[in-house]
């Protein structure tokens, strides 16, 4: 099981990114996938997540209405969809997976089993 994040960067207040979760080693479609971040200083947090099978979403209340999870099974891909982003958004991203197939989504670390190595996203002026 791999997966590895990519897409962050720097970019000003207001701008927008988009996150990819690659994937390999089993089946996307039948995992939950969850993105969390780490400030400097802070714990990681659950941002989002997609759960397995029904694609049901689930987002943290400070990246409600500008932040969007999506899949493509045949990709093996996950993406997060940042917009309208704000000098809080600055931290390291990661991607994360449960080893049981057919999971929800969780906001919560510990049910996650395997995580990719985290990409830098770096909003400011």
């Amino acid at each position: 099981v791999q997966l590895q994040a990519s897409g962050g960067g720097l970019v000003q207040p207001g701008g927008s990114l988009t996150l990819s979760c690659a994937t390999s080693g089993f089946t996307l479609e039948y995992y939950v996938i969850g993105w969390f971040r780490q400030a400097p200083g802070k714990e990681r947090e659950g941002v989002s997540c997609i759960s397995a099978i029904d694609d049901n979403a689930y987002y943290a209340d400070s990246v409600k209405g500008r932040f969007t999870i999506s899949r493509d099974n045949n990709k093996n891909t996950v993406y997060l969809q940042m917009n309208s982003l704000k000098p809080e958004d600055t931290a390291v991203y990661y991607c994360a997976t449960d080893e049981l197939p057919g999971s929800s989504c969780s906001k919560y670390r510990a049910v996650y089993d395997y995580w990719g190595q985290g990409t830098l996203v770096t909003v400011s002026s």
